[in-house]
C-alpha cells in the first residue's frame, strides 16, 4: 500500500466545476471537496474519501476544489496530462483558465482532519445537523440529525443539499402528511436526504447509490441516529433497483451531477404516478436548469417552484 498521496488543486469559476468533476472522476480520484470563496465549505459526489480544508484569499467568483489520488495510481506525466486537459475544457467552453497545482501528502491522518472544520448547521427552518463527534445538546428546539459522512457525499454544507432539506419541509408540513409519503431516494450518499425525511415524519423510503462505501455509511448513520431501520431499504445500484419493486413512490430525492438527472430522468415514471413530486438539485442555474425543466415537460413533469443558492439551484417537480 502507499503510504502517499497526490493533493490536486484547482481554483476555477464555480460554473466550471462539473467539468472538473468529470475530469478528476475520469482520472480516478478517490475524493474531492471544495470551498466557494472564503464562506461555504462544502463537497461534491465523488466516491471515496472527503476532506475539509481551510482556504484564504479567494473571494466568491472562484471555487477551490481539493482531490485525492493515491501515487501507485498516477505519476507527475499523468498529472501533467490532466491538467492539459482541463484547460483544453476551458477553451472549449470559454471559461477562464483555472489554477491547477499539485503537490504529494504524507497518508497520515489526513482523511479525517476536515473534522475540524465542520460545526453544527442550522438548515432551513427545522434541521440542525450535528457532527457525529459532538456532544449532543439537551433539548435541541430543531430536528437534530447526527452525521458522519465518512467516505460518502452528504454533511449539509453545500448549497445543493440545503436547498433539498428545505424543500423537504415544503412538501412535508406536518407528520401526517409525511406518513402518507413513499420516497425514494436517488444516489443516497450518507443518507441526509433520507434522514431529514424521516425526521419530518416519513415512514417508507428506498436509498440506492452504487457506492458501496455511501450505502455503509447511510446504514451507521441509521443507528447513529437511532432511527427505525424498518422505514428504509437501502439498496447498492441506481433507479433500476427501485423499478424492480412493485411500490410506487410520490416522492424522489436526487441531489447528483445534473447529467445523470439527464440520464436517468427517463425512469423516473416507472417508479412514480400521477401526482408525485420531485426534489432535484445538483443542477448549475445558468447551464443546466432549463435543459432539465424542457426534458421534464417531455415526460409529463411540471415545475413547481425553484430555489437558488450561489450558483445552484433545487427544482421542485410535479407529475401531471
Amino acid at each position: 500500500m502507499s503510504n502517499r498521496w497526490w493533493e490536486i488543486t484547482v481554483i476555477c469559476d464555480p460554473t466550471f466545476e462539473e467539468s472538473i468533476f468529470w475530469r478528476l472522476d475520469q482520472f480516478g480520484c478517490s475524493g474531492t471537496v471544495i470551498q466557494i470563496g472564503k464562506e461555504a465549505l462544502g463537497q461534491r459526489p465523488l466516491d471515496q474519501w472527503e476532506l475539509e480544508q481551510k482556504l484564504q484569499n479567494q473571494t466568491q467568483s472562484t471555487s477551490t476544489i481539493n482531490a485525492y489520488i493515491s501515487d501507485l495510481k498516477s505519476t507527475a506525466t499523468d498529472l501533467d496530462g490532466l491538467n492539459s486537459a482541463i484547460q483544453t475544457d476551458a477553451l472549449a467552453q470559454g471559461i477562464s483558465s483555472p489554477q491547477v497545482s499539485w503537490q504529494l501528502i504524507e497518508e497520515e491522518d489526513w482523511a479525517s482532519g476536515w473534522k475540524d472544520y465542520w460545526q453544527p448547521q442550522e438548515i432551513g427552518d427545522r434541521f440542525l445537523i450535528y457532527p457525529a463527534w459532538w456532544e449532543v445538546p439537551q433539548n435541541p428546539e430543531r430536528l437534530l440529525m447526527r452525521l458522519d459522512p465518512g467516505a460518502a457525499f452528504g454533511t449539509g454544507t453545500h448549497p445543493t443539499t440545503q436547498l433539498c432539506l428545505e424543500s423537504l419541509e415544503r412538501y412535508l408540513p406536518t407528520q401526517e402528511d409525511a406518513a402518507e409519503v413513499a420516497i425514494a431516494d436517488i444516489g443516497c450518499g450518507s443518507g441526509i436526504l433520507s434522514l431529514g425525511a424521516m425526521l419530518l415524519g416519513v415512514e417508507n423510503i428506498i436509498a440506492v447509490d452504487n457506492d458501496p462505501l455511501a450505502t455503509k455509511t447511510f446504514r451507521s448513520n441509521l443507528q447513529l441516529n437511532q432511527v427505525e431501520p424498518n422505514h428504509v431499504v437501502i439498496k447498492e445500484g441506481s433507479i433500476a433497483e427501485i423499478a424492480a419493486l412493485p411500490t410506487k413512490y410520490n416522492g424522489v430525492v436526487c441531489n447528483i451531477l445534473a447529467k445523470i438527472i439527464v440520464q436517468l430522468f427517463s425512469q423516473f415514471n416507472q417508479i412514480t404516478e400521477q401526482g408525485s413530486w420531485a426534489i432535484l438539485s445538483g443542477i448549475l442555474i445558468e447551464k443546466q436548469a432549463d435543459e432539465i425543466i424542457e426534458l421534464a415537460a417531455e415526460y409529463g413533469w411540471q415545475l413547481e417552484s425553484s430555489q437558488e443558492r450561489q450558483d445552484w439551484c433545487c427544482l421542485n417537480l410535479r407529475r401531471l
